[in-house]
């Protein structure tokens, strides 16, 4: 028994007639009668007795017609749902510190403009706890500053960033007419937790131009680490992106120093096996036109 089934008996209920249920399904009047019959086969019962020329439903032909009915128009509730969701739906968004600070909400503003009806669910923590969110199938996409380092993760840059040295304007190296990278040999740096993007890039650079420093503080938001340096606690490297208000009011200075890039990229990343809606292609969409 299958919902064709189902449909065709609904047919011939409404029509009283199957060559008349044929017409209307476009079918042909021995496929009706053959459905009819396989029906009655498989409920070992009669649905329509034949008097004359009419055809008569049973006693058991309406029981089953109040559920055919019923289950047909669940399928199609399902149908619609399920096609809703290709258009509307729910998006779980998960970005990395520096993207969510300073670009995730721009994003959202963006896409709702487009699609009013989608909810975006979003979450913000640093790239290694994002990549596992997504391994684990708790969030559809994520935007992150930081490597993947998952082969279960598909990657695609969608926007330019760069780190900057970050002090307050008095501080001595911001008063300087040329920094080196011999200026920030063995400094303290507030720097990000473990996990992060940022911290892993700072890390790398550092390392690769064998410059030495140690730590002064770890704080895993950039609100926090923007507060202490302001405070004249320490000095950072902090995403351009991340700073520019703060730096318009002087409030905080970027100071670039000579041969040292702390340059990357921000990707787009979503499980390797994730299907693709049209809702979510959208979103992607939206993130790319923002770079």
């Amino acid at each position: 028994m299958t919902l064709r089934h189902l449909m065709i008996f609904l047919c011939v209920c409404d029509e009283g007639n199957m060559t008349a249920a044929g017409a209307k399904l476009y079918i042909a009047q021995p496929s009706v009668s053959q459905a009819i019959r396989e029906l009655e086969e498989h409920y070992q019962i009669k649905l329509f007795e034949r008097l004359g020329r009419k055809l008569f439903i049973t006693l058991a032909g309406q029981k089953l017609m109040t559920y055919a009915r019923h289950i047909v128009h669940l399928s199609q509730e399902a149908e619609d749902a399920m096609g809703e969701m290709q258009h509307n739906g729910v998006i779980r968004v998960g970005a990395s510190v520096t993207v969510g600070t300073c670009i995730l909400h721009e994003i959202i503003i963006a896409f709702n403009k487009k699609n009013p009806h989608v909810k975006i669910i979003s979450s913000v923590y640093n790239t290694k706890i994002i990549e596992n969110m997504l391994l684990l199938d708790e969030l559809d996409i994520g935007l992150v500053e930081g490597k993947i380092h998952s082969s279960g993760i598909e990657s695609q840059s969608f926007m330019d960033d760069e780190l900057m040295l970050v002090t307050t304007p008095s501080h001595p190296l911001a008063k300087k007419n040329k920094v080196v990278h011999t200026d920030i040999d063995h400094m303290e740096f507030i720097v990000r937790e473990e996990g992060s993007g940022t911290r892993e890039l700072f890390e790398s650079v550092m390392a690769s131009r064998n410059l030495q420093w140690q730590v002064a503080g770890v704080y895993n938001n950039a609100e926090t680490i923007k507060n202490f340096i302001a405070s004249g606690l320490g000095v950072s490297v902090m995403s351009r992106l991340a700073v520019e208000k703060e730096v318009k009011r002087k409030e905080l200075a970027i100071v670039e120093i000579e041969g040292v890039y702390f340059k990357r990229q921000f990707s787009l990343i979503h499980h390797k096996n994730k299907f693709i809606l049209p809702v979510l292609e959208k979103f992607i969409q939206v993130c790319l036109e923002h770079s």
